[in-house]
């Protein structure tokens, strides 16, 4: 069996939930890097990429929330 076509019988996780999970990871991930973005902007002065980055931190974090209340949803159940 190759790595694509792995269900769970490696890792012990089905491939849709590890998949939640990572982009869970990845967007939390995402905000904690466009922070160093976004710091490096201003202190660059420039407010126009400071502000692109914030509004793709909120994205970030939004993502992580939903991705967060399905793994909720999907625990308790």
């Amino acid at each position: 069996m190759s790595a694509t076509q792995e269900t769970g019988g490696i890792t012990g996780t089905k491939d849709k939930d590890y998949n939640l999970i990572w982009f869970v990871e990845q967007c939390l991930s995402n905000a904690l890097r466009l922070e160093t973005y976004i710091n490096d902007a201003e202190r660059a002065g420039d407010t126009e990429l400071a502000d692109l980055f914030r509004r793709a931190q909120a994205e970030s974090r939004k993502g992580a929330e939903q991705g967060k209340d399905h793994l909720r949803r999907r625990i308790s159940a």
